[in-house]
């Protein structure tokens, strides 16, 4: 497995959807599709060197953080890093939970946290619009019934989390428990036709237990 795979994986068993790029040009042009929260860059890509990168990205994206993770640890790659605008600079080899953490607390300084709307819930690449009822997952459209809808908002609010039939009928479908389980199973098979049809799964069963959405393994 890759160095991009490995952590591309640990970002996203944290909840945050990932784009990657395997050169230079196809990092600038997925970052201004995808505006990303911050961007993670590495020195030596085939195409052109991280600092053309870093430039590039700066005009379109100013007040993005980037964090370098690179294996060129040299002073000297460190401060070209810096001064030419990179907000953190971590060395190869690396702990995962250091590059997760550093990327936390750019994102937190940044304020980009902040200001995505309260009302938008983010579980790996699913997202869900509570205001504007618009559902996507990995930038694709789902259209989704109004309790499906309702179905998806509770999980998604409740992530990694078992949630028993009986908590979902009462908070969905606003009964008690009472031999309507059925229904719930009914409208979870709607929902993984939909959310994880061709997809890594993101819905699980537990059984004797309930249901629970977290993000796909990969």
């Amino acid at each position: 497995m890759s160095i991009t795979e490995l952590l591309s994986m640990a970002l996203r068993y944290e909840g945050w959807q990932i784009r990657s790029a395997g050169d230079g040009t196809g990092a600038i042009q997925t970052a201004r599709e995808f505006r990303p929260d911050a961007v993670v860059l590495d020195m030596m890509l085939p195409d052109m060197d991280g600092l053309t990168v870093l430039g590039r990205l700066r005009r379109e994206l100013p007040d993005v953080p980037v964090l370098f993770l690179t294996a060129k640890d040299a002073v000297e790659d460190r401060i070209a890093g810096l001064t030419a605008g990179g907000d953190d600079y971590v060395t190869k080899p690396f702990s995962l939970e250091e590059v997760v953490a550093r990327l936390r607390g750019l994102i937190r300084r940044s304020g980009a946290a902040d200001r995505r709307s309260d009302s938008v819930l983010v579980v790996g690449d699913l997202t869900l619009d509570e205001d504007s009822h618009e559902v996507s997952r990995a930038g694709e459209n789902i259209h989704l019934t109004a309790t499906e809808f309702e179905l998806l908002r509770f999980l998604m609010r409740n992530p990694r989390r078992v949630l028993s039939k009986a908590q979902i009928l009462d908070r969905v479908w606003s009964y008690d428990f009472g031999g309507q389980a059925n229904v719930v199973e009914l409208y979870i098979s709607y929902l993984r036709r939909k959310i994880d049809a061709g997809r890594e799964p993101m819905i699980h069963t537990r059984r004797g237990a309930g249901y629970l959405i977290k993000p796909a393994a990969s």
